[in-house]
């Protein structure tokens, strides 16, 4: 296990912690004892914990491909094989990140899926293409990800400018920008159904909601860090006499199924598209640098360049490969980290499980149509106590982050601020061009990229030696 954090004390600076590297002395691996992030579990406790983390982050997965499919004039047949490969995809992403080899993955517990981000610049790529849709965006997906890919260490060397200030703001959006994703679910999904916003799809997502909480309250050892999963499964079974599910992708499903290598045609290389998905792929690498700094910090291995590095590259190489298996960029899933600080399984092992469940779920189409059989509302309410619990990760990062030191508060003040806008006021940028609406519809990006920006001019740039300012925040120290 890792050592217990040193704290180095410089003369105008708060102190700092100092994880040691037990590679250095090799004093764990003599000792056997290995950190929980490298720890393996029983077979059927790895299982299960998988299987939760599959069930927190499987409606995130498919909805992309749910919302460009149709959009860019796939059929249903086509549009389920988007969702296969698509799980397919994020398995095989997810392996990357929590296994990986060389100097690739974080290997933490990060479950990678499809990326929110690219569904609007993908619909805008598709429109008016026809056939050649799909190969155009699989084609700008593989350059963006091979330019990620060599981008990596400059975006791991970043580290040092994601003091907490930056970070505990970042995770605190992370957790609010994922929230109405949560209410959307709550309400039914589809705001186009008569049904959504009913009283009776809001009441399955409360109910859920209080049988998770319950479960957490009156539930010990493992079971309770299983409660989401089994939170889905009661509330699935309570909304069956509700006829709130529906059996027909299940018998529509086929048995076995496999993503055939480029099955919409060979890629298509248009430099406008390329360009834009360029855009989306620094959007990805910004969120997943906060995401590998906020997990580090959960399951106590901070992270630090090397790490933040091998995260990228796994993230952008898993987007490259994506398509040649038809599935589309591929990011950290923000609403896993809360699955980890809520069940404190930090085993990446664990997730690792997860990637493999997802690559079955995509080679078997049928068994992942039974997971899709869990009412949205039933999800929504599970989500709420998921997303949530990132903010309040957020929230305990700022704590410690000298709010009365300098600016600090005024760096928190702006970013969340600013950061906030795409979901307090979902049109506020409606007048700007489209390519920029890829950055400023996000608020995490944008008040990640404001928070950066303020403690550079705050706490680095011009700084007064001695003044309160000219302390430099708490940093990884390597």
């Amino acid at each position: 296990m890792a050592q217990a954090p040193r704290f180095r004390k410089d003369a105008d600076a708060v102190a700092v912690p100092q994880v040691a590297d037990d590679s250095a002395d090799g004093s764990a691996a003599d000792s056997g004892v290995k950190h929980p992030v490298d720890e393996t579990l029983p077979p059927l406790k790895m299982f299960t914990s998988g299987l939760q983390h599959v069930a927190a982050m499987y409606a995130g997965v498919v909805a992309p491909p749910m919302i460009v499919g149709p959009a860019v004039g796939l059929s249903a047949t086509e549009t389920a094989f988007l969702m296969g490969a698509s799980l397919f995809t994020a398995g095989l992403a997810t392996l990357l990140q929590t296994l990986g080899f060389w100097k690739i993955g974080a290997k933490l517990p990060f479950v990678n899926g499809v990326s929110f981000a690219g569904v609007t610049p993908m619909i805008a790529i598709g429109k008016g293409e026809g056939d050649n849709a799909i190969p155009i965006i699989f084609g700008a997906i593989i350059v963006a990800g091979v330019l990620g890919f060599f981008a990596a260490p400059y975006f791991g060397k970043l580290v040092r400018f994601f003091p907490p200030v930056v970070t505990g703001t970042v995770i605190t959006l992370i957790g609010v920008s994922l929230l109405p994703v949560a209410f959307n679910w709550s309400q039914g999904g589809n705001s186009t159904a008569t049904d959504y916003g009913s009283m009776k799809n809001i009441a399955m997502a409360a109910a859920t909601l209080a049988i998770v909480l319950l479960m957490r309250k009156f539930l010990r050892g493992f079971l309770q860090q299983i409660s989401i999963l089994l939170g889905l499964v009661v509330g699935t079974l309570i909304a069956l006499p509700l006829g709130m599910t529906n059996f027909d992708a299940v018998r529509n499903a086929d048995l076995i199924g496999f993503p055939t290598p480029f099955h919409f045609g060979a890629p298509q290389f248009q430099v406008a598209a390329i360009i834009s998905m360029c855009i989306v792929m620094l959007v990805c690498m910004t969120e997943s640098t906060a995401d590998i700094l906020a997990l580090g910090k959960i399951v106590g291995r901070p992270a630090d360049a090397k790490t933040i590095e091998g995260g990228l590259r796994a993230d952008t190489l898993g987007s490259a490969l994506s398509p040649l298996f038809n599935g589309f960029m591929c990011s950290a899933f923000a609403q896993n980290i809360g699955l980890v600080a809520m069940t404190k399984v930090r085993s990446r092992f664990v997730v690792a499980a997860g990637g493999g469940i997802l690559i079955l779920l995509g080679l078997c189409p049928i068994a992942a149509s039974v997971i899709g059989v869990v009412p949205l509302p039933v999800l929504g309410g599970a989500g709420i106590v998921l997303f949530g619990s990132v903010a309040a990760s957020g929230i305990q990062t700022l704590a410690g982050a000298a709010m009365e030191k300098g600016e600090n508060a005024l760096i928190v003040a702006a970013s969340l601020g600013i950061g906030l806008i795409p979901i307090a006021a979902p049109g506020f940028y409606h007048a700007f061009p489209e390519d920029l609406l890829v950055v400023l519809d996000s608020g995490i990006s944008t008040g990640c990229v404001v928070a950066i920006l303020l403690n550079l001019a705050f706490n680095h740039l011009g700084a007064r030696k001695g003044s309160a300012s000219a302390a430099p925040d708490p940093v990884l120290v390597h």
